[in-house]
């Protein structure tokens, strides 16, 4: 029971505080840049980097805000032995890490990188399908945000369908992504009243690209 106990604190908490390092902030100061947080759309996601820091920082945001998702996930495997329950208490950690930290006054990205990260080792095939569809919908409508919002939309019928060959998903993880679209869609509340008024920045390889 002991044991027990110490994996319920240990895994949300852990997932957590590793959700909340804002690697964008820190990596934008690591190249020179202003405070992330004051420049371009405020965000201090992947794409408001690439425009205040340069490309590099902004791959590079990318790639730990993903990695930290997926590490949390991992870590909970780990611990659990794979139990799902844990697996998604650990995602759901890991984003509200990152989209409320409690070191920026709960004010973070919106967890599109961080719940790739997340999907990638509870279903890669769902993860790449969300992918394809995002990169589909920007390379079409040129909206990031539009591309983010269908990805997340789509991930409980991805997962469901995606998870294992005729086997539907434990309740805990069909829970746990809704709950996880649901914060990533609220994230965007924002971007998508500004695609309804038609004033929501379109992306582009130039020096305008979206705000995000």
């Amino acid at each position: 029971m002991l044991e027990i106990s110490k994996t319920v604190v240990l895994i949300p908490f852990a997932a957590y505080l590793l959700g909340s390092i804002p690697f964008g902030l820190l990596l934008a100061r690591l190249f020179g840049a202003t405070d992330v947080r004051k420049a371009g759309s405020g965000n201090i996601g992947a794409t408001n980097v690439a425009r205040v820091a340069g490309p590099l920082a902004g791959i590079l945001t990318l790639v730990f805000d993903t990695a930290k998702g997926a590490a949390a996930v991992w870590f909970a495997g780990r611990v659990t032995n794979d139990g799902a329950t844990w697996l998604m208490i650990a995602a759901f950690a890991v984003l509200l890490g990152h989209c409320f930290p409690v070191w920026l006054k709960f004010k973070g990205g919106k967890g599109v990188a961080t719940a790739l990260g997340v999907f990638l080792v509870l279903c890669p095939l769902a993860a790449i399908s969300a992918l394809l569809l995002f990169l589909l919908c920007v390379a079409y409508w040129r909206y990031v945000s539009l591309g983010s919002v269908a990805a997340a939309a789509a991930m409980p019928l991805l997962i469901y369908f995606l998870w294992a060959p005729r086997h539907a998903p434990p309740i805990s993880i069909n829970v746990g992504t809704l709950a996880i679209t649901l914060v990533v869609i609220y994230k965007h509340d924002g971007n998508l009243q500004r695609l309804v008024e038609g004033t929501e920045p379109r992306f582009s390889f130039g020096k305008k690209k979206e705000a995000k």
